[in-house]
């Protein structure tokens, strides 16, 4: 089942339960219009349904709730950034700004950035950029999670290590957003609270076994979130996971030799501006041919087009402006549930 909201109705949900939470009203804005942009390209798993994480966070100081970063190092082209813990989407907009600008000024900019906290949904970030003609990539990952076994291991080490790319392509940027192990601690979270399985084997139980039971995460010793290749290629998913801790983590100065204890984000962010490369046009041209044979590519048996990477977000996002934004049962209901708890009236 689905609930549809008007998006401004969502954001004031949203806004009133973070300032209500305790987070200065300049954060709580940027975080709740970011999450209700990932809720309208269908990313329900990091839109609002976040708040309620969010809030016991707030709560337990664990999310600064004021303050602002501190520039650690700056030469220009690269930067490090602290984030003290403050709100992800509010460092990201201050990150982003920064390195788009630097971009168009050196032709690209890089920012590693330790203790943020949780940042959301990658795509909906990249997505500021590439709609101004530039390209993104970010990555992050969590020093304080363990929840991804090293490739022929059975033991949570890691965080599944999630990064991005969004660049110009024509109609609509192109959207890559993936991540080292074949699913998130999101879905599973969704399937824990929904009582429902995954459709594959995507887990390990804490003998090394496959298992399609999210619970495991949960048992004691616990299982584990398998690589993005599974139990025959899980080593491509390791060297993604590895890649990624090393960027947000090493470049930045701190991570797991820290032992950090609070839940958070560290960043690797770079932006790169077409024009200093081959040019904007040129990068326009190649992307929209690529695009193009990718689509008119024929389909497979069962299916009825090939999408390109954003394809989807792009049709929620018009679907979503159109006809409202849909929240999945589940969601709703753990938002009405703290909506109901923290005293803030409901669309």
């Amino acid at each position: 089942m689905q609930n549809t909201f008007s998006r401004e109705d969502l954001c004031d949900l949203a806004r009133s339960l973070l300032t209500k939470g305790g987070l200065a009203p300049e954060k709580a804005e940027v975080v709740a219009e970011l999450l209700i942009r990932t809720d309208e390209m269908g990313v329900t798993t990091h839109g609002i349904s976040m708040v309620p994480y969010y809030l016991p966070e707030l709560a337990s100081g664990n999310m600064t709730s004021e303050g602002t970063h501190e520039v650690v190092r700056d030469t220009g082209a690269t930067m490090v950034w602290d984030g003290n813990y403050l709100p992800g989407h509010w460092l990201m907009t201050q990150a982003l700004d920064t390195c788009m600008d630097r971009a168009r000024t050196y032709g690209m900019a890089g920012l590693a950035m330790r203790r943020s906290h949780h940042i959301g949904c990658l795509s909906t970030l990249t997505r500021i950029a590439a709609e101004q003609g530039l390209v993104c990539y970010i990555a992050t990952s969590d020093p304080s999670g363990k929840w991804v076994a090293p490739y022929g291991g059975t033991e949570p080490t890691l965080t599944p290590n999630p990064w991005a790319v969004g660049y110009p392509g024509g109609e609509h940027p192109v959207l890559i957003d993936t991540c080292a192990s074949i699913t998130t601690v999101s879905k599973v979270r969704e399937h824990i609270n929904s009582g429902t399985r995954f459709e594959h084997p995507w887990m390990l139980d804490a003998r090394g076994r496959p298992t399609t039971d999210p619970t495991v995460v949960n048992a004691d010793p616990p299982g584990t979130l398998l690589p993005v290749g599974g139990i025959d290629h899980g080593h491509k998913g390791y060297a993604m996971a590895l890649h990624v801790e090393m960027q947000t983590q090493a470049l930045s100065g701190h991570g797991r030799a820290d032992a950090p204890s609070r839940w958070g984000g560290n960043v690797f962010i770079q932006v790169m501006d077409p024009e200093a490369f081959g040019g904007a046009d040129a990068f326009v041209e190649q992307v929209a041919a690529v695009n193009a044979l990718c689509r008119e590519n024929r389909p497979a048996e069962g299916l009825d087009r090939v999408r390109v990477p954003g394809d989807g977000a792009h049709a929620r996002l018009a679907s979503s402006r159109a006809e409202g934004v849909r929240l999945p049962d589940e969601v709703w209901r753990r938002v009405s549930a703290c909506a109901r708890e923290m005293d803030v009236a409901l669309p």
